[in-house]
């Protein structure tokens, strides 16, 4: 499976984007789906999952509260919506999968070793 992420750019302390991975080559179906953001520097750091079973969703303490994971029915698209954001939040964001089938049904996996998958990436920068 390729993923594909948009939805990226420059906006003020406060804004909200909508992150937007596509799937092409596959789906989602029967696979966890998470997003990863790397700041300039700085090693890539876990921000959101949503395990196989979609019942189970998972946030780095820096972003709970503030952004939102989802996917759509279709199970060929997944989102991150973003608000309240800080210029903390400036960084380069990574949608993620797992293997199909993996790993348990209802847990959301934090651990970049558990997605072999991964987007090129889009870049979220946020002014103060």
């Amino acid at each position: 499976v390729q993923l594909q992420a948009s939805g990226g750019g420059l906006v003020q302390a406060g804004d909200s984007l909508k992150l937007t991975c596509a799937a092409s080559g596959g789906t989602f179906t029967d696979r966890a789906v998470g997003w990863f953001r790397q700041a300039p520097g700085q090693e890539r750091d876990f921000v959101a999952a949503i395990s196989r079973s979609g019942r189970k969703l998972a946030y780095s303490a820096s972003v709970k509260g503030r952004f939102t994971i989802s996917r759509d029915n279709e199970k060929t698209t997944k989102y991150l919506q973003m608000n309240m954001l800080r210029p903390e939040d400036t960084a380069v964001y990574y949608c993620v999968t797992t293997s199909v089938g993996s790993p348990r049904w209802d847990y959301a996996p934090s651990s970049a070793g558990d997605y072999p998958y991964w987007g090129q990436g889009t870049q979220v920068t946020v002014s103060s």
